[in-house]
């Protein structure tokens, strides 16, 4: 086992005398390979001390300068590129190519930091009253923090810090505790690329640490991606305490597939949206609604998919392209995703395919769960509505278009929707009148790259400005706007 984790706090890696830690996996082996340590208030507090010391010189440097450090930890994170991959794949169970996507998506957002200079520009209006110029200027909030899940260690921090620091920030993560070693990592790249002592903290835990950063007079402002029940919490929490708050939960998302679709590229496209990262994504697609005749082909097209899969361990050097996917992320997930496999059946759905005792590329004592499809799943089973975050994919049938968007608009969830059709019409009616936020034309996963809002709606997310592009820079920052008046002196234009 590695040793374990310590907190990064002022520019260092500082250790934790916690009583409570929480296992570290490799999912693919099934074996604990460091423990986080369950920070408490006090250390949560000296993280937000170390944050606010270094503010202020931090939000008086040049958005130039801050761009720089970004521009220099882009390279870094390219240097370091198949070392954090290889990372996201131990401790997360993600395939490489996986891996390598989680930590390509999480540069992005860094490279989309260093245009802070551009993105952070104010507006101004001369002669706005007689007399009378004004303006509007980007300031920062202070000390932020971001809580992040464990599906994707290196993207989803990386959606958080870069551009809350970028704008002149300080900020704390609190990464997932079944992941925080690239995390950690991450920090460490950011120290050498020149970022000054405590404007970057990394403070590991769970319940406690969440709440004392929740309820810490000197956090400005808290980011969370996770479930829909604790985004809720995270939400109402911060607000009460008088915080700005973005929390993005979970989903349900759901794909049309018309009488018209090419079959081969729908399923290419089902399969990966189902299955990639073993369904432990907010953006998976978890329903799949056949419209009209494309019922049965669609089940045998993705049935024979599933069967081709190849289900292992991907922490050796034989499993690079050698397995489509891994496990899932503890003992825990893998009994949970089982339990739904049973009460899908017990409710009456016709299990397609059974992911359940999946056959390894290699034998493992890790924790997996094989592609799972369900066919003539009705609306009201619970497979249908609850988040089961694994690979288990629910097929419904409907007569129409009309009936397939009202089947996906029952859902209390609003991250993606997809259709799959050849008809300009039927796409252009799907966008406009499904009720979600981020929406896929043949394709899989409309995950919207950096210089979009990840734009959840409905249950999926809480909050006023979405994480990343324009929204996630205007939610790190606050408007100051300032008249100035350099006429004549003493003299009153209406009543100015």
């Amino acid at each position: 086992m590695d040793a374990t984790c310590d907190n990064y706090i002022g520019g260092k890696l500082i250790p934790v005398g916690a009583s409570n830690y929480t296992p570290v996996y490799n999912p693919s082996r099934g074996k604990v390979i460091a423990q986080a340590p369950e920070s408490d208030a006090r250390t949560v507090d000296q993280a937000v001390q170390a944050a606010k010391k270094a503010f202020p010189a931090w939000a008086e440097t040049p958005v130039v300068e801050r761009a720089r450090v970004m521009f220099r930890f882009a390279h870094l994170l390219e240097a370091h590129f198949d070392e954090l991959a290889r990372m996201v794949t131990r401790e997360h169970g993600k395939t490489s190519e996986e891996a390598k996507g989680d930590v390509r998506r999480g540069i992005e957002m860094v490279e989309l930091a260093c245009h802070a200079p551009t993105l952070l520009m104010g507006q101004t209006l001369d002669n706005v009253a007689r007399g009378i110029d004004g303006r509007v200027e980007r300031r920062p909030l202070g000390v932020c923090a971001g809580i992040t899940p464990f599906n994707f260690p290196a993207m989803v921090p990386l959606w958080m810090f870069p551009i809350a620091i970028v704008c002149g920030n300080a900020f704390i993560l609190k990464p997932s505790p079944k992941v925080p070693l690239t995390p950690t990592r991450l920090a460490e790249l950011l120290t050498e690329a020149g970022l000054p002592e405590g404007v970057f903290n990394v403070v590991h835990g769970g319940g406690e640490t969440v709440d004392a950063l929740l309820k810490h007079p000197d956090v400005a402002a808290i980011s969370f991606v996770g479930s829909t029940k604790v985004a809720k919490y995270i939400y109402e929490t911060a607000t009460a305490h008088g915080k700005r708050a973005q929390a993005a939960g979970g989903a349900k998302n759901y794909m049309l597939v018309m009488p018209d679709a090419d079959l081969d590229a729908a399923t290419n496209q089902i399969m990966g949206a189902a299955f990639g990262c073993s369904g432990q994504r907010c953006m998976a697609g978890s329903v799949a609604v056949a419209v009209g005749k494309a019922g049965d082909p669609l089940i045998e097209s993705l049935d024979a998919a599933a069967k081709k899969m190849r289900v292992g361990p991907t922490d050796g050097l034989s499993a690079e392209g050698s397995v489509d996917m891994g496990p899932v992320i503890d003992a825990a997930a893998r009994d949970r995703i089982g339990s739904y496999i049973d009460l899908g059946l017990n409710e009456g759905a016709k299990l397609a395919t059974d992911g359940r005792g999946v056959s390894l590329t290699e034998w493992s004592e890790g924790f997996f769960v094989g592609p799972t499809i369900f066919d003539e799943v009705a609306p009201q089973m619970r497979i249908a509505r609850d988040e089961i975050f694994g690979p288990v994919l629910s097929v419904m049938r409907v007569d129409d278009l009309a009936q397939a968007i009202a089947r996906a608009n029952e859902s209390p969830y609003g991250n993606g929707a997809v259709i799959f059709t050849r008809d300009g019409g039927a796409a252009r009616a799907f966008a406009r009148h499904v009720n979600c936020g981020m929406v896929g034309v043949n394709v899989g996963v409309p995950a919207p790259m950096a210089v979009f809002p990840f734009a959840g709606w409905n249950q999926s997310f809480f909050g006023d400005l979405h994480i990343q592009g324009h929204e996630g820079f205007h939610f790190y920052t606050h408007n100051k706007v300032i008249l100035n008046r350099w006429n004549d002196p003493g003299k009153r234009v209406l009543g100015w």
